[in-house]
């Protein structure tokens, strides 16, 4: 049996064939891209996480709620602020916004005094430990002063056939009885006054919104209502008033 002569072949491969070094090192580049990328996100997210600091337990956190106890006028108040972390003592100081006249806020973070008048006072207050860097850390807060004896209209004075009436309320806000005094007074055009309304009584202490009326009938012409309210605290020797009136004068018509 003859043999033929055969042609020998290399079997074929899925490597790519490049024309030049050139070529291939562009080719080696980009795969390795990738993996570099990756890499570098990788180192990335190590360095990140050794930078960042866990809080600790010797940070220092303002505690309390934002909305501080509420006062009145001349009410004895006294509120210490606490913190925790950090290195003791603390120093308490005001940053910024306005305290109620009549309340000072000390180093040792003790607020206290007493509020010369109404309102809602906005303020932000910092402390800073007695380590060597001092850290430091703020905090806003309210505190709501409200009238110890409030006055306000239930029903406004208002003309009725031949008479002038209304309600009002009252509230006592106060951890004391007070001795109320309540008048109301029409003033007419030429200044004569007319009491329409009176009461004296104990007014107990945390009484919200008790209704007071008056009315009494009266001579043609124009009056202004003037309606006071007085109470008076002896064994404190406080003394509270509140006043309203009409914005203008109320006309009774008697007659056709």
């Amino acid at each position: 049996m003859g043999f033929g002569s055969h042609r020998l072949t290399k079997p074929s491969s899925n490597r790519p064939r490049f024309r030049s070094a050139s070529a291939f090192a562009i080719c080696v580049a980009l795969c390795a891209l990738p993996m570099a990328v990756a890499q570098s996100a990788g180192a990335g997210d190590a360095a990140q996480a050794a930078t960042a600091t866990p809080p600790t337990d010797n940070d220092i956190v303002i505690q309390g709620d934002q909305q501080l106890p509420d006062t009145y006028p001349r009410a004895i108040y006294e509120y210490h602020f606490r913190a925790r972390g950090g290195v003791p003592p603390h120093h308490w100081r005001l940053e910024k916004g306005a305290l109620p006249p009549g309340i000072k806020l000390e180093d040792t973070g003790l607020l206290h005094g007493q509020a010369e008048r109404t309102g809602e006072f906005e303020f932000t207050v910092s402390v800073r430990d007695s380590s060597e860097g001092q850290t430091a850390v703020q905090k806003a807060f309210m505190l709501r002063v409200h009238s110890a004896l409030s006055l306000n209209w239930k029903n406004v004075a208002h003309v009725n056939g031949n008479r002038i009436e209304g309600s009002v309320i009252v509230s006592n806000v106060t951890p004391d009885d007070m001795d109320l005094t309540f008048i109301v007074m029409a003033v007419a055009g030429n200044g004569r006054a007319t009491a329409i309304g009176y009461q004296h009584f104990r007014l107990a202490r945390d009484t919200i919104e008790q209704e007071l009326p008056f009315g009494e009938t009266l001579p043609n012409g124009g009056y202004v209502v003037h309606v006071d309210v007085v109470g008076e605290v002896p064994r404190k020797n406080l003394i509270y008033r509140e006043r309203m009136q009409t914005p203008s004068a109320l006309h009774v018509l008697v007659g056709p």
